[in-house]
């Protein structure tokens, strides 16, 4: 196993770094210290073919124009807040409006936008990288100093393990997630519609018109977003159910998990054989089938259009703040939050 570290690009006159894990079994994931974005990652199909299976940039600068949060850490808080304003301990924090009347994803200058510090890491059975940032008091609107690590580990079992360590002195808003964008079927060859997604999820969240929860749970049951037992993407996309057609035909739906760390999630394609198994320690998930992704940029060669990634975003419950009735996402100050999701690449004979 290895890890190295090279130079990718300049940004704001400091150095791009793209940090690159390999372990003893093909797999491979890069990951720069732009927004931690994960960049390229590479995974054996049943017949040991080794392919690319994430959307992204072979170079740098289209990160910084083009990239729909292409594989990045999204914080401080994932998703939308209604309004992009909150009350907390009677204060009105105002954020920055960037999708809409709302805040979405960070701000425009969330940590998807951050160069932050990074150094490689081993042990005995794993390749890592650490990334670390101090985002300060007020940035974005929010409210207290906050400390953040992400951590990056890959291992011999072919897993991809990401852990968000924070704390601020002030208490505040956090909802971390990673907004990969994966398609199993290696080099980007077709788009996701024939992939099968199982999810451990009895309840999804109601979505309004501008796609933040109106406070309502549907019971998944009868519904295209009962995936218990698998269901190809395509299915949901051709339902014409109400929900997936407010969000363009397809899937940009919280789902509050039944169970954690426990095979939770699994997105299978079986042309390829491959299988990735997503398992967290978060509330829920948020299943996004690329419904609006940009036509024509240049993901190392292939052209980006509509259901060719799909993110597995595993966060709190979106907008909790102003909805009691859901896990709170409140940080309070000098409290520190961990939260551990795992990616496991696996194939089927």
């Amino acid at each position: 196993m290895e890890v190295t570290c090279e130079k990718w690009s300049e940004c704001n006159g400091r150095d791009v770094l793209l940090f690159t894990l390999t372990n003893d079994r093909g797999m491979k994931l890069s990951a720069t210290n732009y927004g931690c974005i994960v960049t390229k990652l590479l995974v054996p199909d049943r017949n040991g073919n080794v392919e690319n299976v994430v959307l992204g940039f072979s170079e740098f600068e289209p990160y910084l124009t083009n990239a729909p949060y292409f594989g990045a850490v999204i914080g401080r808080v994932a998703g939308r807040i209604q309004g992009a304003s909150f009350e907390l301990d009677g204060v009105t924090y105002r954020l920055a409006k960037n999708e809409n009347n709302n805040h979405l994803h960070g701000g425009p200058n969330g940590f998807h936008r951050v160069l932050w510090e990074a150094e490689s890491i081993q042990r005995d059975n794993a390749v890592g990288v650490i990334f670390s940032y101090t985002s300060p008091d007020g940035e974005e609107g929010y409210p207290g100093t906050l400390n953040i690590q992400v951590t990056y580990w890959l291992n011999n079992d072919n897993e991809w393990t990401v852990t968000y360590r924070a704390h601020s002195d002030q208490t505040t808003l956090l909802n971390l997630t990673n907004h990969t964008y994966f398609n199993l079927s290696g080099n980007l060859k077709k788009d996701i519609l024939d992939h099968t997604l199982t999810i451990q999820s009895s309840r999804v969240l109601e979505l309004n018109k501008e796609l933040i929860p109106t406070g309502a749970v549907i019971d998944v049951a009868g519904t295209p977003f009962d995936l218990r037992q698998g269901k190809r993407v395509r299915e949901a996309v051709e339902s014409g159910h109400p929900q997936i057609e407010l969000v363009g035909q397809g899937y940009d739906h919280p789902f509050w998990l039944d169970r954690h760390h426990d095979k939770e999630i699994v997105l299978y394609d079986d042309e390829s054989g491959r299988m990735l198994t997503v398992e967290t320690d978060e509330i829920g998930v948020v299943v996004y089938t690329s419904n609006q992704l940009p036509e024509g940029l240049d993901l190392n060669g292939a052209p980006s259009r509509k259901y060719l990634g799909i993110c597995l975003e595993t966060q709190g419950l979106p907008d909790a703040i102003h909805h009691p009735q859901f896990p709170s996402w409140v940080l309070l100050a000098n409290e520190e939050r961990v939260s551990t999701t795992t990616y496991r690449f696996s194939v089927a004979k």
